[in-house]
């Protein structure tokens, strides 16, 4: 393959699926395509799509109309649709999005050179393998900044919640094994990562598969110990399964990060029941009690999705009054969606529109409120920031403390008298505070 042909994506929706694109991105340059950052300069351009809901698959539409319009207007050639939208309408997306030339479920990410080829001759594939688990490419291109980087450990999932189509998009849970883990936590070591985040579907279910029963503080054990990972970071972990084995492990482990990242979804024992997860208000103030008792100063994350069919008031009710309780000092809402061939999509009492968009920013009004106050907390304090940038409108260099997970999470803006790189840590004394953001003064001066 000639390398003048230049290629580019766009991969939208979670890490998850950013990883997808990475892989893909090392096939590509692997067959000899040449990558582009710009859409607009490309011969072909693919699409990454999300299908998980409502707000992701309209962000996906508008993103393969726009890069149609590129096409109709002659400066690229051929359109290239994958992910987890394109899966999940297999049957019909060729149909819906004809100026598309090429489509990808997610079992068949290595078809991904083969489908650009013959994209561009003028055909019109379409691979639709079943899921088979992670997509193993030898390598990836990062897109993330070169010194933090997602290891996915495992694809699929088998919690089955109500209100998920995950399962019929992505299979059931597929483990990697610990070894291929390890390396390829290396290599990225290797290449400048510093910051490891651990990703899946729920990785706190990580090896059930593999060997009857979760495995994930092992293989974590060992990331730890891979030469210049200084943070590893768990997202994505499941309530009920954030056990003491795994929070002792934190207690002790350096190199782990003091952060969790554990979606709740709602409070109200009826509603939890309702999406096929267990608990209520008390035996979750219960957990996370535990956990700051045995991570002090642990930063949790959470989400929540408001409107789901049935939610009464006093069910939105109980969630508030949970969230004021826990005071987590990470929280994302969401207006439930409805979606097809879920359980909960034939549930009665479907709520409006409105109501739940309602809720949705009472909550996020409520966690505003929460994270000032738990930001005041912190002044005086000196955290660790890994250092990500220069504003030069604020004039201040920026960067990510423990408790700022990439992309979803604050920053800490900062002064230094001295010249830093990105991806450096420095002590930090925290000196303000905003809603979601902090303010301070390096103290390595």
């Amino acid at each position: 393959m000639a390398n003048t042909v230049k290629v580019g994506m766009i991969s939208l929706g979670c890490a998850k699926n950013q990883v997808d694109a990475e892989g893909m991105l090392f096939v590509l340059k692997e067959a000899g395509y040449e990558l582009v950052n710009d859409p607009a300069k490309a011969d072909c351009v693919i699409v990454n799509t999300c299908g998980f809901i409502e707000d992701a698959r309209k962000e996906a539409v508008e993103s393969i109309f726009e890069m149609a319009e590129l096409k109709k207007s002659g400066r690229i050639r051929a359109l290239v649709v994958s992910g987890c939208m394109a899966e999940r309408y297999s049957r019909e997306i060729a149909d819906y999005i004809p100026e598309a030339d090429a489509f990808l479920g997610t079992g068949s990410y290595g078809d991904i050179a083969r489908a650009v080829e013959k994209a561009l001759s003028g055909e019109r594939p379409s691979y639709f393998a079943p899921p088979f688990g992670c997509f193993r490419p030898g390598g990836r291109i990062l897109t993330t900044p070169p010194y933090t980087a997602y290891l996915k450990i495992a694809e699929g999932c088998d919690n089955r919640c109500s209100y998920c189509a995950i399962p019929a998009i992505r299979g059931a849970l597929a483990s990697r094994s610990p070894d291929e883990l390890v390396e390829e936590a290396k290599r990225l070591a290797a290449a400048g990562v510093t910051e490891l985040c651990v990703i899946a579907q729920d990785t706190t279910r990580y090896g059930e598969d593999l060997y009857g029963k979760p495995a994930l503080v092992p293989l974590l054990e060992r990331l730890c110990r891979v030469n210049s990972i200084r943070w590893v970071r768990l997202l994505y972990a499941h309530p009920d399964r954030v056990g003491d084995e795994l929070l002792s492990f934190m207690a002790c482990e350096q190199r782990m990060v003091p952060y969790l990242d554990i979606p709740v979804q709602h409070a109200s024992g009826r509603i939890l029941k309702a999406m096929n997860r267990r608990g209520d208000s008390a035996s979750l103030i219960e957990l996370f009690s535990r956990i700051r008792q045995a991570l002090p100063g642990v930063a949790l994350r959470t989400t929540v999705i408001t409107g789901f069919p049935g939610e009464t008031k006093a069910d939105f009710e109980k969630l508030c009054l949970f969230v004021e309780k826990v005071r987590f000092d990470r929280l994302g809402a969401f207006a439930y969606s409805r979606e097809e061939g879920t359980p909960a999509y034939s549930l009665p009492g479907q709520i409006g529109e409105k109501t739940k968009l309602r809720r949705q920013e009472i909550i996020m009004e409520l966690q505003r409120r929460i994270s000032e106050q738990r930001g005041k907390l912190l002044q005086g304090r000196t955290l660790t920031v890994l250092t990500e940038g220069y504003d030069r409108y604020v004039k201040r260099y920026f960067g990510r403390s423990y408790a700022d997970a990439p992309e979803v999470d604050g920053k800490v803006f900062f002064t230094s008298k001295k010249s830093l790189a990105a991806g450096e840590y420095v002590p930090v004394r925290i000196i303000g505070s905003f809603e979601y953001d902090l303010g301070g003064v390096c103290a390595a001066q």
